[in-house]
């Protein structure tokens, strides 16, 4: 990865996350997270995408959390 996130790429998170199940939300999350910190301190633009990415998917968990 050699660019930030963009704001096509949140759309896309976003929508991908809207049809995922809250396992899948959860796993995919953690899985960003670490694939975050395996770039800490060698990429800091992928660490930002995946950082990005799991936010996303964090957000929809909590406005999922929100309607119950």
């Amino acid at each position: 990865m050699v660019t930030p996130a963009t704001a096509s790429d949140f759309l896309r998170w976003e929508e991908k996350a809207r049809s995922m199940t809250v396992a899948e939300l959860l796993w995919s999350a953690r899985d960003c997270r670490q694939a975050e910190a395996a770039m800490r301190g060698w990429n800091p633009i992928a660490e930002g995408r995946y950082s990005d990415e799991a936010c996303t998917y964090g957000d929809e968990l909590r406005r999922r959390r929100q309607r119950v």
